[in-house]
């Protein structure tokens, strides 16, 4: 679990330079890293993974430990075909497998991780639906039903108040916690919306077919188009691409703070610094003192978006993926892995 982030309040200080130095060009896949930082491109649309072929437009992703390696998730944003796969890495992080673990869904956008070690993964589309996968290959994917049916974006868990947060792809969506009846099993819970208030309602009817959720109470609190949602020291930060924003929600207080424009995808990192997407092939640190800075730089995927992010479990890689690839196809997803000195 990350240490609490933010620790003042007020604008986020934006500096040239961050906490790692200047970048400069690494390799020839287009990355521009600090000094000491290595990348790879680990898997790449239609290519062959450990015997897999590869999704198209890569998304949502999520790390989960496995022994003494480590596994990383990846939704699939294609309509009837989504879906999600895992690459298992060894030790050294060589790649040892790789498999599906979702078929045959619909725009799996975001999602998010479980402190069980499962993936949420999130259906976009209408009555979306959210998917509790098995990382590591050995029990079927299942709907959670109770956890509504909207357009579904992300998901975040937080286990010190025992509640799922979930973000909703509407121009007027809203910003939805699940509350399972046994913290651990998704099956039953009631779904809840935030409201203008700072207080959470019953959503009367999660799955009603006449009568969307977001439109059920009238109080609720509306957001434009939420994307990723990441949960970290008690705050849960998601994201806006409607009005390309940054926000924070503190889960002790049920409070609000934007925090910064132009923010596809957040995560955080075992040190507490939150690593945030940007809307171009960028992904920016942002440290506890409030200070924001380039962390690294992908050249030539200017048609793209950066999609996934998330940390292996001791914290030493990145992974992230190019949504479109370098000419803005979904046909050539990209997914990047970043190793290096990350702060702990």
């Amino acid at each position: 679990m990350s240490r609490k982030t933010l620790l003042r309040t007020g604008p986020l200080r934006r500096e040239a330079v961050g906490p790692y130095g200047p970048l400069a060009p690494y390799g020839g896949d287009g990355l521009v890293l600090p000094a000491g930082f290595t990348g790879r491109v680990v898997a790449r649309t239609g290519r062959r993974v450990a015997g897999l072929t590869w999704h198209a437009a890569p998304d949502g992703g999520a790390c989960f430990p496995d022994g003494s390696g480590w596994i990383y998730v990846s939704n699939s944003d294609l309509p009837l075909l989504g879906g999600a796969a895992a690459i298992r890495f060894g030790p050294g992080g060589a790649v040892a497998d790789a498999y599906r673990i979702l078929s045959g869904t619909d725009l799996n956008r975001a999602g998010g991780a479980t402190p069980w070690n499962t993936w949420l993964s999130c259906e976009l589309g209408h009555r979306g639906r959210v998917f509790e996968c098995d990382p590591y290959g050995t029990r079927a994917a299942r709907p959670r039903l109770a956890m509504g049916r909207f357009k579904h974006e992300a998901a975040a868990c937080d286990p010190d108040r025992e509640v799922v947060y979930l973000t909703e792809g509407e121009a007027d969506g809203c910003f939805y916690r699940f509350v399972p009846g046994d913290w651990g099993d998704l099956t039953e819970g009631r779904l809840e919306v935030l409201c203008v208030s700072g207080e959470w309602r019953p959503v009367p009817s999660p799955a009603a077919l006449l009568k969307a959720a977001r439109h059920q109470v009238e109080e609720a609190r509306r957001f434009d188009g939420a994307e990723g949602c990441h949960y970290a020291g008690g705050v849960c930060y998601f994201t806006t691409k409607g009005d390309r924003g940054l926000w924070a929600y503190d889960a002790q207080t049920s409070t609000i703070e934007r925090l910064c424009e132009g923010v596809r995808a957040v995560t955080a990192a075992p040190s507490g610094d939150l690593y945030v997407a940007r809307d171009t092939m960028q992904i920016d640190v942002i440290t506890p003192d409030r200070t924001i800075s380039p962390f690294l730089l992908l050249e030539g995927h200017g048609a793209s978006e950066p999609a996934g992010p998330a940390f292996s479990p001791d914290g030493s890689r990145l992974y992230f993926s190019s949504r479109r690839g370098p000419a803005g196809d979904p046909a050539d997803g990209r997914t990047f892995e970043v190793a290096g000195p990350f702060r702990h």
